[in-house]
Order: structure tokens, then sequence, then C-alpha cells
């Protein structure tokens, strides 16, 4: 799509989330794929959102400290979107981003652990991010499927210039993603055209599902863990693994971890038990370590070890991790 909308309506606001917050270990995950809906650098992060069918750019930038946190958010629009919008917009990116996440007993739990300990000192107040709304999660969800994160790039890059709009704000092009009635529009051959290959009929009957209101991710919020699991699962293409995610990231099920895809079990077998590769540990063995040493915390461990493997892929070169990444 080569129209650029100009976002020309700025209006910012402080947030202040609950201490300790780590701005950029929150704000950026270099494990996740790079997509043209965000952007980051040291203390700020600019990322499209689109909130009761606008299309927004925002502006994250640090002004505090880990145990003094405060967040100047710019909320850049095509006009003035009103108090009582903005109210809204503020409660949701409290949500999805977990400024609100209480980590007082997490830290004091693992400080000692010989592993976890030291991760948790370096990234002290890191959450887990999500950025996106349900529909938009299980989209990437989608795309990340059997490929590699080239592929997963290549296809994430079609589908927000086959449907997304291009938002012209703070001196920065970034795509937006579309309204779900844009791609239930279009054909399955369409989006295959797109070279997603078999996953369009997913992204397809995944649309249909939010278009008409039988996936309605507000009133998922309010339902227990296995009534959200089981509405996942129900949905066209959708797997554990996937869903897995989801009730973390999305749903902050800090101790959702029942699934290990085989590209994770090979990372988890290095770094918990120093073997190769082409020697993964045992799914059952991984999930019963992370059961008896983290509890009800498994996730957020986990994540943190993982943040910080990627966070040093940052600053040197990991031939092994470079291997099974394959951008």
């Amino acid at each position: 799509m080569g129209e650029r909308t100009v976002l020309e309506f700025k209006h910012s606001v402080e947030l202040f989330p609950r201490a300790p917050f780590n701005f950029d270990a929150t704000m950026h995950k270099p494990d996740y794929f790079p997509s043209s809906d965000n952007e980051w650098e040291p203390g700020i992060r600019w990322q499209t959102m689109r909130w009761q069918d606008r299309p927004l750019g925002l502006k994250f930038e640090n002004q505090g400290t880990v145990d003094r946190p405060r967040l100047v958010l710019s909320v850049y629009s095509r006009d003035d979107p009103g108090s009582n919008f903005l109210d809204g917009l503020v409660d949701e990116i409290t949500y999805r981003y977990s400024l609100q996440m209480d980590l007082t007993e997490f830290n004091s739990r693992f400080e000692n652990d010989p592993q976890l300990g030291p991760i948790v000192a370096r990234w002290r107040g890191m959450r887990p991010l999500n950025c996106s709304s349900l529909y938009e999660y299980l989209i990437i969800a989608i795309v990340l499927q059997n490929a590699t994160v080239r592929r997963s790039v290549n296809m994430m890059q079609a589908l927000f210039e086959g449907y997304g709009t291009l938002l012209s704000y703070d001196g920065k092009d970034l795509y937006g993603f579309w309204a779900p009635e844009t791609v239930n529009q279009a054909t399955e051959q369409e989006l295959r055209d797109l070279k997603v290959g078999y996953r369009a009929k997913s992204i397809k009957r995944v649309t249909e599902a939010f278009v008409t209101g039988e996936m309605n991710e507000f009133e998922l919020r309010s339902k227990s863990r296995e009534e959200q699991r089981e509405a996942l699962l129900s949905l066209y293409g959708i797997g554990p693994a996937s869903v897995g995610y989801i009730l973390c990231d999305v749903f902050h099920h800090a101790d959702e971890l029942n699934h290990i895809s085989p590209w994770e079990q090979k990372i988890y077998s290095r770094l918990f038990f120093d073997t190769g590769p082409d020697e993964p540990v045992p799914v059952e063995n991984l999930l019963g370590l992370f059961d008896g040493r983290f509890g009800r915390y498994k996730m957020l461990a986990v994540h943190y070890i993982w943040e910080d493997l990627f966070w040093k892929r940052k600053n040197e070169h990991i031939d092994w991790l470079e291997k099974l990444i394959r951008l």
C-alpha cells in the first residue's frame, strides 16, 4: 500500500509504571523478529497501534529510573481524538505493556538463585512485552509457524504492504495494522499471492472469527485461563504453542509454560543443561525442571533467562545460536 497517512495531531501524557521498571529491557526484545510497525533506540520506542479503529503512532520516552519510573507517551493521530478516547487508550496501554505488574515477590524469591539471580539483578524491572491486540498477535503467530525468521519477516512485511497503512509521525514512517474487516474482504487466493502459503486459510478463518464476533478479546479477559485456552484452540490453525504464548503475553499468566517447540527445546537444552543442538534434552525433562525451580513464575523466569541470552547476542557473536536463528 503506497499511500501514506500523516498523523499531525499530538497529545502527550505522563505514565508512572510500578517500580522497579526497566524501560529498555521491557520496551525492546532482541529475540522478537523485526517488523516495520515499530522502531527502538535506547530510551525511546516508536510503535503504531490501531485503537477503536483509529490508526495511531505512539512514542514512549524514558524520563525516569528503574526505581523511580516515569514515561512520556506521545500519541499521534490524524485529528484530536478527545479526552475520553485518550483515557481509554492509556488504560489499554497500561494493561498491554504490564506497566503495573508487581515484581516484588519474583525479585525476592529468585535473587539468590545461582543462574537466575544475576540475570534478575542485571535486568531488574523487566516485564514481558505485548504491543498487539489479540487479533494482531494471532496474525503474528500464524506467520511464525513452520518458518525461518527471514521468511516470517518477509510474510509480515508483505501483509503490511498489502493491507496495512503507512503512518508518518515524529519523523518516522511505520506500518500500522489493518482493521480485520479489510482482510475479511480479501480472498484466500489474494492472500496466497502475498506468498504466505497455506497460512492464507488460517489468516482468513481467524479474521472471520473477529469480524463476526465469535472471538472477543475483552470478553476473554474476564474468563478463566482454561476458558481462554479452549476459545483460542478452537480457532483454525492455532495450536498449543501459539496459545501458550498468548496466555502469557496477552492474558498475563506468568506460569503458562506447558509446550516447548523443537527450536526452543534446543536453546533451553543449551541454557539449562549445556547440551548441543543435536542432543536436546527431552521436553518433559525441561518442563519438570521449570516446574520444580520456578513454580508459578516459570514463564517469567524463563523469559528473563531467554532475554538475557538475546541481549548478549546484540553485543557478541554466539555461533551456536546464530545457526539456530537463520535470519
